[in-house]
């Protein structure tokens, strides 16, 4: 029985297969022996997207039960942009504005990521460079955030060790968690983290080994996903690790971390990808997804995503520890084989 004849017995019962072009070839194609790892590695990701994912992430306009978030979107390790999940949260309302952070926490101190560039946990160079973290009041933060130009550098609260149960404590209970998440992940959050930060403030493509539900409270983020089957195209190099530290006269270095190991981290922008350098980078699925105040989305662990955001943008993310099941085997198996076939052809 050939690959065809099954997959267009799956069509009229299949809302989730995409118009991807022209489907006939696609299967003619998935038909054909491979050869090289590479056609194994393109077989994977026509699979993916012709089965289970597609262009555009699914949105849903109420909230899921958490039986059918996990039927529908966990279990496939799918995402999703939920578009009323948040409707309840007091944040939505007095987040609107500075105002209640300044009247509320302002002699709070916050923990700061300040970069010359924008680029924290990023590749610089030859260098995977960490920010200068700096101490300082909530109401400094925002007299900068509202006049960028009065401190040198770009100034982010983005520390990721749920930095809002750890630094904000007082704003749990204005975001609280998502039971339907809470009871389809059967656990609760791991870490609860809190991002507000300038428009030039930007996070360079990763992947993490959590179940994100991030929520944006105020703007909007753009968020480019590439699913793990493109892992095979998405080139990664080893840095050495540095942070920048500024001087007194405010201008901005680069210091190596003294005995700090190497960093393998992804070495293209998304954005604007160096396809010369990087010409396998043409094969992948990227998905792209603005995510507006009062909009929720699913990230599911092991995807890629690169984020970028709008001047003040405020959200708020909940990570569950992700299961160590057989598609995080599979993963690494992909990621050996990758490995493998690239000592092969130096």
């Amino acid at each position: 029985m050939s690959l065809k004849y099954v997959f267009r017995k799956m069509l009229p019962n299949c809302d989730n297969i995409p118009v991807t072009g022209d489907l006939d070839s696609e299967l003619d194609f998935l038909e054909q022996i491979p050869e090289t790892l590479e056609d194994c590695f393109k077989i994977l990701s026509t699979e993916a997207r012709d089965l289970y994912l597609s262009r555009t992430v699914p949105i849903l306009d109420h909230p899921p039960t958490p039986l059918q978030f996990y039927r529908d979107y966990v279990s496939y390790n799918r995402p999703v942009l939920i578009r009323s999940a948040v409707s309840h949260w007091p944040a939505l309302d007095l987040w609107r504005t500075n105002e209640y952070f300044r009247r509320e926490l302002g002699s709070t101190e916050v923990t700061v990521a300040v970069t010359p560039n924008g680029l924290a946990d990023s590749p610089v160079g030859d260098r995977f460079v960490l920010p200068e973290e700096r101490r300082m009041k909530f109401s400094k933060f925002l007299d900068i955030l509202e006049n960028p130009e009065s401190e040198p550098g770009i100034f982010y609260i983005q520390k990721q060790n749920s930095n809002l149960t750890q630094e904000l404590p007082q704003l749990v209970e204005q975001v609280p968690e998502l039971s339907w998440a809470s009871q389809a992940f059967g656990k609760s959050p791991d870490a609860v983290n809190f991002w507000l930060g300038d428009k030039r403030a930007v996070t360079s493509m990763h992947k993490d080994p959590y179940e994100n539900i991030y929520t944006v409270i105020r703007g909007y983020k753009d968020i480019l996903l590439h699913p793990p089957t493109d892992l095979p195209w998405i080139p990664y190099r080893q840095f050495t690790q540095a942070v920048y530290k500024s001087s007194q006269d405010k201008t901005f270095s680069i210091q190596d971390i003294e005995g700090g190991e190497t960093v393998p981290w992804i070495c293209i922008d998304p954005l604007n990808p160096d396809l010369n350098s990087y010409p396998e980078y043409f094969n992948t699925t990227p998905i792209k997804v603005r995510v507006y105040a009062g909009e929720t989305l699913y990230l599911p662990s092991l995807w890629f995503h690169h984020l970028s955001q709008s001047q003040g943008c405020v959200s708020v993310n909940y990570w569950y520890d992700m299961e160590f099941d057989i598609k995080y085997n599979y993963f690494n198996l992909i990621k050996n084989i990758k490995q493998l076939d690239k000592q092969n052809k130096c």
